[in-house]
């Protein structure tokens, strides 16, 4: 789930359930286990009732991160107003996100329009899958710093209350600008969607390349935020995982992630690569490229899934262009910079995890085609004359979007 400023921060995919999967779109194949560290020992799972279902009461220190604050439950009700109804702004699959004040040395709540602003995300208390999210957010988020990460501010545990603070994203999740969840979201131009890609890129290539390296597991747009310039952070690490060790190439665990960013191998094997999450990663440009989703009912039987849909319209200029790009760029790209990109995506999801490129090397990628970009002034030339060629664009039935409400 999204940290942001609407609350339509978590959109659901036009898509229905499948086997392992649940309304959410959320794959999961076990129930977790999990266990966490305190300063006082190790909390197991029989420390919860029988059922699985309640966290025990937590009062004492938590978490020894020193740039996480531990707030407590009285300080995080005074900085939304008692999370009144006018300070809500989404809902998640774990809890609620509320807006809230406070000072910005401090972090000490404030009085509404005093300080700065931020989220509280305020997970269920019932259940075990809230908890894990709250300490992989807490494990994972409390412990880096980069960029093109959301910054965790601090957390709370306290009366089987669980919350995380976080920078607030001004502009909302990139899910709802790509598919325009209201009238307010204006269609991302061309340049835009080059930037946000190679943020998002810059923050998982990050995580790849880290001393110990983190598989994401869950890249998609709506992990995506943006700030008020249109800067591109990953968010919401609740299926974030260690990566392997050593000479280990994977790391063996229960099938999570969403409908239609999951890898391939890792649905089949239960086998969770590093490059797993390229796969994902390639999964998201064709959304920012089509303006489609990843998985949809609508599209003809066998092609509901993007990548399926996808991969025989990239390998065709003139099908990509007409019946693939989304129709909102109309002429804001070169053929040339389009056709590279979708040779990424192609690289990205291909079945065979070992000769997808590396994080590091989509960032390099990329950079190479913005730059193109901008220094070719043919991008400011209109599609149909660009090459001497002209296309009728061709939008099939389910791809005429109604008008956002």
């Amino acid at each position: 789930m999204g940290i942001c400023c609407f609350s339509t921060c978590v959109g659901s995919s036009t898509s229905s359930s499948k086997s392992n999967a649940t309304t959410t779109g959320i794959l999961n194949v076990e129930t977790p286990i999990a266990t966490a560290t305190t300063t006082t020992g190790i909390l197991n799972v029989s420390d919860v009732h029988s059922d699985g279902q309640v966290l025990p009461v937590q009062t004492q220190t938590y978490t020894t991160i020193p740039r996480l604050k531990q707030f407590t439950y009285a300080e995080l009700k005074t900085a939304t107003c008692n999370f009144k109804p006018g300070t809500f702004l989404g809902q998640g699959g774990f809890g609620k996100v509320y807006k809230g004040c406070v000072d910005e040395k401090t972090l000490v709540p404030t009085k509404p329009g005093i300080g700065i602003t931020v989220a509280v995300k305020k997970l269920d208390p019932i259940g075990i899958q809230g908890y894990e999210e709250w300490k992989s957010e807490v494990d994972f988020l409390g412990m880096l710093s980069h960029p093109n990460l959301v910054k965790l501010l601090g957390c709370c545990w306290e009366d089987r209350e669980l919350l995380l603070v976080y920078e607030l994203m001004s502009r909302g999740s990139l899910e709802n600008h790509i598919f325009r969840s209201s009238n307010s979201f204006q269609p991302l131009t061309w340049d835009l969607r080059l930037k946000i890609a190679i943020d998002a890129a810059q923050g998982l290539a990050y995580l790849h390349t880290a001393e110990k390296k983190i598989i994401y597991r869950d890249f998609k747009t709506a992990n995506i935020l943006l700030d008020s310039k249109f800067n591109a952070k990953l968010s919401d690490f609740g299926l974030a995982r260690k990566g392997p060790i050593g000479e280990k190439s994977h790391i063996s665990t229960q099938v999570k992630g969403s409908m239609g960013y999951v890898a391939p191998e890792y649905i089949s094997t239960g086998r969770l690569y590093v490059k797993s999450d390229v796969y994902g990663f390639g999964v998201v440009l064709l959304e920012m490229l089509s303006g489609c989703r990843a998985h949809d009912v609508k599209r003809p039987n066998g092609q509901e899934y993007i990548v399926d849909w996808a991969k025989p319209l990239l390998n065709d200029t003139k099908k990509m262009r007409t019946e693939f790009m989304d129709p909102t760029l109309k002429n804001q790209y070169t053929l040339k910079a389009a056709s590279e990109i979708a040779q990424l995506v192609l690289s990205c999801t291909t079945t065979t995890h070992k000769i997808r490129p590396s994080m590091e090397e989509v960032v390099s990628s990329l950079k190479k085609i913005k730059l193109m970009e901008d220094n070719n002034p043919s991008s400011t030339k209109p599609l149909s004359t660009t090459h001497g060629k002209r296309y009728k664009r061709q939008i099939p039935s389910w791809r005429k979007k109604p008008s956002a409400n």
